[in-house]
This record gives C-alpha cells, structure tokens and sequence, in this order.
C-alpha cells in the first residue's frame, strides 16, 4: 500500500511538471507567433482558411441546426433573406440555407476565404444531401459542432416534400450555381461583402435571419455587432448564434486566455486581422439587452475550470462564476416589439417559403 502511495505521489508530480512545462510552451508559441506577424511576409499565413467549411457536411449540419432551434424557439424556419457573420473557407452554409427554400443570402466576412471553385463542389455536394434526405451529422461525426440536438434524423416536418421539390427544383438550382460565380454582382441574390466595417452593409429592416457559428468571439468590435444585426433583421426577424468562449489553443486551459495582461495579449494578437476577443457570456446579453433584443434561447455549455481567481490577470478579476465556467452558447433573440401592437403574435408554425418579394434571378 506505502509503495503504491509512493508511486501516486510521483506520478502526481511529475504531471504537474510536465503540465506547467506544455502551459509554458504553449504560452511563448502564441506570444511568438504574434510577435512575428510584425515580421515582412508573415502575416499573410495567418489569414490562412479558417476550417470547417470547406465540407458539405459539416455546412448541412450547422445549417440544419440553426434551422430546427428556431423551429423549437417558435421561430421563422422559412426564412426568405438569411445574413451570415463570417462564413469561413466557403459559402456552404449559406447555400445550404438557399437549398431549404431562402431566396437571398448576404456574407460578411473580413478576409476573403471563399473561393467560386471551393463553393462550387460544396454546393454539389449539398444538393445530394438535401436529395437524399440524409439525417443531420451528429455529435460522433462532428462532435465539435454546437448545439446539440436530441434528435439528428432529416427534419421532414421543417422539410417536407414540396418544400425540397420546390427548393430543389432544376431552373433554381442552374441560378444558383450563375449566383455562385457572380456573388459580387449587386443584383445576385448571393452577396459576398469583404471585407464589412459598418451598419451601412445592408439596409435597414431587410433581413429575416442572421447567423454565425462560432464567429461573434473572434469579432473586435462586438457592440458594433449587435447594432448592425439589430439595424438590418426585420421587426419579425431574429439572430442565431452559436458562440465559442474557448482560448483556441492560445493556452493550454480551455479558459487561459483570461490570464493574460492587455499588453501580453496585443502581443499575442500582432497584425492578425482577428484572433478572439476574450469576452465573456455576460457581456454578450449585457449588449443583447442594450440593442433591444429578446433573448428566446440561451443554451450555454459549462466545462470546468482549472484557475482559481488569483490566476486571472486584472482586465478579468471581476469575471462571475458563471462566465468563468461557460466554454459556449447557443443564443437566438428577436427585437424587442416596442411599436408592435399589444397582442400581436406573428405566426411562423405556418410560415411560408420562397417569397414573392423576393426570387432567385
């Protein structure tokens, strides 16, 4: 027993140096590879693809699940103009949204990262998905995708029969591959905005939905954000967003990054036209209620915490305990009806697709 205990206690110990030798590591890898952005030719690397986009599947999924929460959340699931906040390697997601019966789609991004050719083969492959009704990639295929669902089959009852034949039909599929090589044209119903720094991207009161998944942390200026958002959705429209509050392998801690001092972290972020913006939970419902949003859905996920408070550098000392544990969230919100009608109930359980107001061209 003595020589098990012993054995433990070494064990222990020797993790713990490993452990605070990996964090260390990690630590002077970020600070350097900001340090070198600053450096000719060495900040073009990190404009490299983002991920995940780049696979028709991984698109269908994020797409199929904004689009069974707002179902769930009593929300608009024929949305007719979709906006999508940092689309990534392609426009897959958007496209996916066009193939369940969206007739326009506006992205913005910062860096131009999709290409016609990459969105091209995406797009091929999504039209077999939808075809084929296949269920929603889950947990075990993509275990990174957030939010979970309870059930993965095809949503049929969002989906139904002459809702695909309609979305799927030849004539629309042909304008919109035309769209794909000609997102820059103002009249294509598919806009590619790059790179977007104001309200003024879109008109006013013209959007149903807007969507990111795992974009609004990276985003620098997050009041700007929700004004815009708030400024474009329609008086009946709503936001979707799947928000991931991790370091991103700037730390060892999946919550690291909150122990860095602001002058650390400028160094961190060099010339990187974006990395993350280190704000919490919290501040995002603070901004939510501050730009007159109803929050419908708040689905946060908690993972532990391995820092104690005297860890955190001082811009985070007053981070809650709530914030110090929630790793993500899955936020959907309306605008708040101050001039809608006392009674007023939109009815979206009867919602219908492809709009007159608005056609694929």
């Amino acid at each position: 027993m003595l020589a098990l205990l012993f054995l433990r206690t070494i064990y222990l110990h020797r993790y713990r140096i490993e452990h605070r030798a990996l964090g260390a590591i990690v630590r002077y890898r970020s600070i350097i590879s900001g340090i070198a952005t600053y450096l000719p030719g060495m900040q073009r690397p990190c404009t490299r693809g983002t991920g995940g986009t780049d696979s028709a599947r991984y698109c269908y999924s994020v797409w199929l699940r904004h689009l069974v929460m707002a179902k769930n959340n009593g929300l608009n699931h024929c949305p007719s103009i979709v906006a999508e906040l940092g689309p990534g390697d392609s426009l897959g997601v958007g496209l996916a949204a066009l193939l369940s019966g969206s007739d326009q789609y506006f992205a913005f991004d910062v860096v131009e990262h999709a290409t016609s050719e990459r969105n091209l083969q995406v797009f091929d492959d999504l039209v077999a998905l939808f075809e084929n009704k296949a269920d929603i990639p889950n947990a075990e295929e993509f275990p990174r995708i957030k939010p979970y669902l309870t059930n993965y089959n095809f949503p049929s009852d969002l989906l139904d029969d002459d809702r695909l034949r309609r979305a799927l039909d030849q004539t629309r599929m042909t304008r919109i591959r035309r769209a794909i090589n000609n997102h820059h044209d103002p009249r294509s119903p598919i806009q590619y905005k790059v790179p977007w720094c104001d309200t003024s991207a879109l008109e006013e009161e013209t959007v149903d939905m807007v969507y990111s998944q795992a974009v609004l942390e990276h985003v620098n200026d997050l009041p700007g954000t929700y004004r815009a958002m708030r400024r474009w959705l329609k008086p009946t429209g709503y936001i979707s967003h799947q928000i991931d509050f991790k370091s991103h392998g700037i730390d060892h801690e999946w919550n690291g990054h909150w122990t860095y001092p602001d002058f650390i972290w400028r160094l961190i972020q060099g010339r990187r036209p974006f990395l993350i913006n280190r704000l919490p939970h919290s501040v995002h419902l603070s901004l939510l209620e501050q730009e007159g949003f109803l929050v419908l859905c708040d689905k946060t996920l908690e993972t532990k915490s391995s820092l104690s408070r005297q860890h955190l550098a001082s811009s985070f000392e007053s981070l809650s305990d709530r914030d110090l544990v929630t790793s993500g969230a899955f936020i959907q919100a309306t605008r708040k009806a101050a001039s809608t009608p006392q009674g007023y109930e939109p009815d979206f359980q009867h919602a219908t697709c492809f709009s007159d107001a608005v056609q694929l061209q």
